[in-house]
């Protein structure tokens, strides 16, 4: 009998290693239920292999100094829960703004406000997407298995990296600050994206791009060449501009250098079944236990398919589009009053019944429900 090597392992612990692999080497973050264990580890490990780890005196420094770190040519990563993404909403729109790579882990809780600190929950679902002003693009990225925390952090990294953008991974309560036992091949490696130099003997001109999709090269703060970086509308050069063509040539960039790339940034599982008219779609923690629930629905005779979603903005069209081919119902259920639901309706066709299933008391779906709701409605869409 072929045994594997297991590991006893916790989901902050995975975050942290999966940042470390990714290249992370600055971390600043402010104790808050349920990240500060991110801050806590971080403080264990990044500093022995070189990196620089700081608490700030609040959130508003501790994501400054994330992106002060980032222009300086650092991989900087921050993690907290709902109030401190609040704190943080003006400088990510000065990320946005300043193509700054930045990966931000939210670690959602019971919201809003205080709400129930030590609550699960995945209440931040449109407040991640919306977290700042102007409406620009955002990538979301949501692991939906426990491999997945180390894994997607990894991606959230790579995809910073690449686009010159903030990238937020969005996980719970119940993900991080649990102790899972897995399999030591489940962390299997992802080359880290390393980040696109301009040659220092060329005259650098920090926003310039020929194509509204295309990434500006970088230099960091400290160069043999002056740069310049900016949250206000600029010109190639960084300049601050009213001139309109100017504004809406940064605009559309700022949007298509995502919107261009969304199918390589979709990051789904599918599970579809033959000849089913039923697709459930899930995310995050709620995923895990639905996995469970299609298992034990198609045992009993049932047809439904399952479509996972990893990244939830920009939202994958082209797997959802391909998920709902032959589909008559769509079933949602989610850790909050039916967020995702809200956004991803507009992509369903009016011929398909879109069902919600909201939970927000703070705890957590049981394989159960899913199967109830799973099989009442399909016993609704049969009258």
């Amino acid at each position: 009998m072929e045994t594997k090597a297991r590991e006893l392992i916790d989901g902050a612990e995975l975050i942290v290693r999966g940042a470390i692999d990714a290249g992370c080497t600055f971390f600043a973050g402010y104790p808050i239920t349920p990240a500060t264990p991110i801050l806590l580890k971080m403080y264990c490990e990044l500093p022995s292999r070189g990196g620089i780890v700081l608490q700030g005196e609040d959130e508003i420094a501790s994501i400054s100094m994330c992106i002060g770190a980032s222009l300086a040519g650092a991989k900087a990563l921050t993690a907290t829960s709902g109030p401190g993404m609040s704190l943080y909403s003006e400088n990510i729109g000065l990320a946005l703004m300043a193509e700054v790579p930045l990966v931000i882990v939210d670690v959602q809780r019971l919201g809003p406000a205080t709400g129930a600190a030590t609550t699960g929950a995945e209440g931040d679902v449109l407040f991640s997407r919306y977290v700042t002003s102007g409406g620009i693009p955002m990538v979301i990225l949501s692991p939906s298995t426990v491999p997945e925390l180390y894994h997607m952090t990894i991606q959230a990294f790579n995809t910073a990296e690449k686009l010159r953008i903030p990238v937020i991974l969005l996980t719970s309560k119940d993900m991080v600050l649990s102790t899972h036992t897995i399999c030591a091949d489940e962390l299997y490696p992802i080359p880290p994206f390393e980040r696109s130099y301009a040659p220092e003997d060329v005259h650098y001109i920090p926003y310039k791009f020929e194509r509204p999709e295309d990434v500006p090269s970088f230099l960091p703060v400290g160069a043999r060449q002056r740069v310049r970086a900016t949250t206000s509308m600029h010109d190639a050069y960084a300049y601050i501009t009213k001139d309109p063509e100017k504004i809406e040539h940064l605009i559309t960039h700022l949007v298509e250098k995502i919107r261009s790339r969304r199918n390589e940034l979709s990051f789904v599982e599918v599970d579809l079944q033959h000849g089913s008219d039923t697709l459930l779609i899930t995310y995050g923690i709620t995923a895990l236990t639905a996995r469970e629930a299609v298992r034990r629905y198609r045992d009993q005779g049932g047809r439904i398919s399952h479509l996972v979603m990893k990244t939830l903005f920009p939202i994958p069209e082209e797997p959802l589009t391909t998920a709902l081919e032959g589909v008559s119902r769509v079933l949602i259920p989610e850790l909050n009053v039916g967020l995702y639901y809200e956004a991803i309706r507009t992509f369903i066709p009016d011929t398909i019944d879109c069902v919600s299933y909201p939970k927000f008391n703070g705890e957590l779906f049981t394989v159960d429900e899913l199967l109830e709701f799973i099989e009442h409605s399909s016993q609704q869409g049969s009258m």
